[in-house]
Order: C-alpha cells, then structure tokens, then sequence
C-alpha cells in the first residue's frame, strides 16, 4: 500500500501548451488541440496567447479582442484553458513560459506546434531547452512537411523529445482568415 501511494504522488500531469498570437484562434487550433489531448493523454491544454510574435508584423487585433474571440472558438471544450502569461512571468519568451510551468515538478510539459514553426524553431530564444525541458509536438500542416522534415530542429533533437504527427488536417490558417 505504501508504494501505491507514492506512486501516486510522483505521478505526472501531462499538460499540453499551444502558443501564439491567435490572430484569429480558428478550427485549426481546435482541431490540433484535441488531436493532442487524445493521443498524448493531456489533462489539458493551455492556449498561451501572446501579444506579439516576434517573427511576425504586428497583429491588426488587439489582446483582449483575440483574447474574447478565442474564448467563443473554444467554447464548451473545459480541457483547453486560455492564459496569458506575460505580465505575471515578465517575458513573451517559450522557454520563460515553459521554465513557468514546470515549477510544478509533477508536471510534463507537451508544447505544440505547426509544421511551420518547426522550420525556424533553431532561431527560438533558447531553442535547445525548450526541447530538453518539454515535450514537442509538431502537426503537420498542409504544404510543409518536407521542409520542416529537413529543418535544423528536427535533424538535431532528440527523437524522444519530438514528436511529427500526422492527422487529418484542417487546411486553414490565421494567415489565410486575416485575409478575408
């Protein structure tokens, strides 16, 4: 009895975070999310939306706009939580964020991604923790599987750490919405 309950103790929480300015948040992100909580067995999955991207112009919607239209996407789906995390950590920076979350040592740290973002993770703040201390989820998405396949970030982490998968994809982007 002893050792069950230890066992309990140590056992972690898989925790999902799916990152980004959410310009607009659509099905895609959706989609992914629960692609993600399914196959990796997440509690959950935190949507962290950032004020800026750094690789990207500035976004045409303020904050709290993108923040209340992700809230109506999400709707009734209580395992995706939406946070903002940049006041109360001091940083926009991944890395920041995941150090953040894994204060709680129970918990294991699933970051989630495009194919598209893998392309150019290696120019990440610090792009070699974040794929030591967590996770990396990358969904493929339509018309980058090649080049993301071939990026510095994937020939160079740890296949343990990083995870390709493929799934029925919803070819849509904040891109292609923003155009609209």
């Amino acid at each position: 009895m002893v050792k069950l309950e230890n066992k309990l103790k140590t056992e972690k929480i898989n925790i999902g975070v799916l990152g980004g300015t959410f310009d607009p948040a659509h099905k895609g992100h959706l989609e992914i999310s629960k692609q993600a909580k399914k196959r990796f067995n997440l509690k959950n999955v935190i949507w962290a939306i950032t004020k800026q991207n750094p690789f990207k112009n500035e976004s045409k919607s303020n904050l709290r706009s993108r923040i209340k239209f992700a809230k109506k996407i999400i709707g009734k789906k209580d395992y995706i939580k939406l946070k903002f995390f940049e006041e109360k950590i001091g940083s926009n920076k991944t890395i920041d964020l995941i150090k953040h979350l894994t204060k709680e040592k129970k918990n294991e740290i699933y970051f989630i991604m495009g194919a598209d973002n893998l392309i150019n993770f290696h120019k990440w703040h610090k792009w070699k923790s974040i794929v030591k201390k967590c996770n990396i989820l990358v969904f493929d998405r339509q018309g980058y599987k090649a080049k993301s396949l071939k990026s510095v970030t994937f020939n160079r982490a740890n296949n343990k750490s990083l995870t390709f998968v493929n799934f029925n994809k919803v070819n849509i982007s904040s891109s292609q919405l923003r155009k609209v």
